[in-house]
């Protein structure tokens, strides 16, 4: 086996907080500066291999270490406790306008970046165009970089980061930033070094970028590493934990909050001849049925619904009783709602639903997130959201 382009090996990073920022903090901890300071771990016990070639997305809520990784990898910043092994040339965007001088105009920016990332005068001189070229800076490059918009500054970062031909490109976020002809440029050019062979770590919050351009995905939580595989399942784990801290914040806050008027307190889901679907590969065809047990704990007016969605986070289908005309009873009481989805076709193997209930104005009041999942077979035919009984056929074209 390769060795591989990083390896990280029990990597822990604390920081120190201190409260004795002003005079009068100073003069209350005096004598017991111990008090005045507070440990906060970003990484625990952090252990990690990426190989050559890879390209590993960093995902987790905020806070969750993501950032102070991709630093360490990066070699920004030192670890407190483990090591890291790197191999190659490394190019990193880690902070917007990390690197650049604000007096120094966007030429003398491009060299200095490019020498602090090993480049000589003479290579930086064979693709200073490339790079002015791809960053649409244009006529501004001779301008100060501290009358750049955040645009401009990204798009100068990352055409140098690009142009120093690294063997790990590391990209925190600073994406975002820029417009949309500018992320399409960039996404085209990670996807040509994954062709080419270089090792790529993302930071994202953007499922959807992460599904399109990793082929690995590492969930960060509370500074421990929760998961390293797939992406979807990444995204999966990613989804489970902010639904945690969703219900944990909930309970949290509900002695301060009214009941709800309306519970969702499970969902089914069934085939045809009314047998669970749980746990089993549904059939191209299958017609569903899909109940929604709920509970109305105070008079009130209310719509209920489901929603699937991939394991990316993307919606897929979406239906409620107000689109089907369905009136709900406003009296308390235990009441099973029924949707029936005759001959599914979808053609993505998981869908994640959740249902849920808003009042009369839309309002949300209820919500169960996830309720369950649907496996379907595998598409024979093609690839996408949904399925066709597709066929093809070829014709000869005479003069």
């Amino acid at each position: 086996m390769a060795e591989p382009l990083v390896r990280i090996e029990h990597v822990a990073k604390k920081f120190v907080l201190h409260k004795d920022k002003s005079l009068k903090d100073r003069i209350l901890y005096w004598g017991s500066r111990s008090k005045s300071r507070t440990e906060f771990h970003a990484l625990d016990d952090v252990s990690l291999e990426i190989g050559l070639g890879e390209t590993v997305g960093l995902i987790g809520h905020n806070g969750s270490g993501k950032s102070t990784l991709l630093k360490v990898v990066g070699g920004i910043v030192e670890a407190s406790e483990g090591d890291v092994y790197r191999r190659g040339r490394v190019a990193a965007l880690l902070e917007l306008g990390a690197g650049f001088h604000p007096d120094l105009s966007g030429r003398e920016n491009v060299y200095l970046n490019a020498a602090l990332l090993g480049m000589s005068t003479a290579q930086t001189d064979a693709v200073f165009d490339e790079i002015v070229d791809f960053s649409g800076i244009g006529e501004f490059i001779d301008s100060q970089v501290k009358f750049y918009s955040s645009g401009m500054y990204v798009r100068l970062a990352f055409a140098v980061a690009v142009h120093s031909d690294p063997d790990l490109l590391l990209v925190d976020e600073v994406l975002a930033v820029g417009d949309e002809p500018f992320q399409l440029k960039c996404m085209n050019k990670i996807r040509q070094f994954q062709k080419e062979g270089r090792t790529i770590v993302l930071v994202s919050h953007s499922s959807e970028q992460v599904a399109d351009v990793c082929t690995r995905a590492v969930v960060l939580d509370g500074g421990r590493i929760v998961h390293d595989g797939a992406v979807g399942e990444g995204i999966r784990v990613l989804r489970d934990g902010y639904e945690r801290d969703r219900i944990a914040g909930e309970e949290h806050e509900s002695g301060a909050r009214d009941r709800p008027a309306v519970e969702i307190n499970a969902l089914t889901v069934t085939d045809a001849a009314g047998i669970p679907v749980a746990g089993r590969t549904i059939e191209r065809g299958t017609d569903l049925s899909l109940t929604i047990h709920a509970e109305v704990l105070e008079p009130t007016e209310w719509i209920t619904g489901i929603t699937m969605q991939s394991v990316l986070g993307h919606a897929v289908y979406r239906l409620n009783t107000e689109g089907l005309g369905i009136e709900l009873p406003t009296t308390p009481g235990r009441y099973d709602v029924q949707f029936h989805v005759p001959s599914t076709n979808f053609g993505i193997n998981r869908l994640v639903i959740s249902a849920g209930a808003t009042d009369g104005d839309g309002a949300p009041i209820a919500l169960l997130d996830p309720a369950g999942v649907l496996d379907f077979a595998d598409d024979p035919f093609g690839a996408g959201v949904v399925q066709f009984a597709a066929s093809g056929s070829v014709t000869p074209v005479t003069a």
